[in-house]
């Protein structure tokens, strides 16, 4: 039996660099995709942290013999658990009494200090959030 060896060499296929094409082409549209993800869910993230911090800073200024420097301190305490400190919070009244009827907590952050990734699509936009509440004990 004869042993037949092919003489052909290897031929190089016309689509050869296709792949390396499609994946630069691709790749680059997956990482956008990918940080885009995780800039709006950071984004929505903050978004909850913040309503969470002015909703336990106004029940801090509520209740009888509240400081309106307890209410910052607790929002403060409640944003820097996901890492925000660059957030400016307003309390008003400025001096909370007894016969204060209702606070108001203002939290205003800047968006691109607070992201993961660069900021693409948040490049200078700030939250600005306020909530109002009554107070406890007070008769109107």
């Amino acid at each position: 039996m004869k042993n037949y060896r092919s003489n052909r060499t290897m031929t190089t296929h016309p689509r050869m660099g296709a792949v390396t094409v499609e994946m630069a082409l691709t790749v680059g549209l997956a990482f956008l995709f990918f940080f885009a993800a995780l800039e709006f869910s950071r984004v929505s993230m903050i978004q909850h942290t913040v309503a969470h911090a002015l909703y336990e800073g106004g029940r801090q200024g509520i209740i009888p013999g509240a400081t309106a420097q307890k209410v910052r301190d607790t929002a403060s305490s409640i944003l820097a658990t996901i890492g925000l400190s660059e957030a400016t919070i307003t309390v008003t009244p400025a001096a909370i009494d007894n016969a204060t009827p209702e606070i108001t907590v203002r939290i205003q952050l800047p968006l691109d200090r607070g992201l993961f990734a660069p900021a693409i699509f948040f490049v200078g936009k700030t939250f600005d959030r306020s909530l109002t509440m009554q107070r406890e004990g007070i008769k109107i």
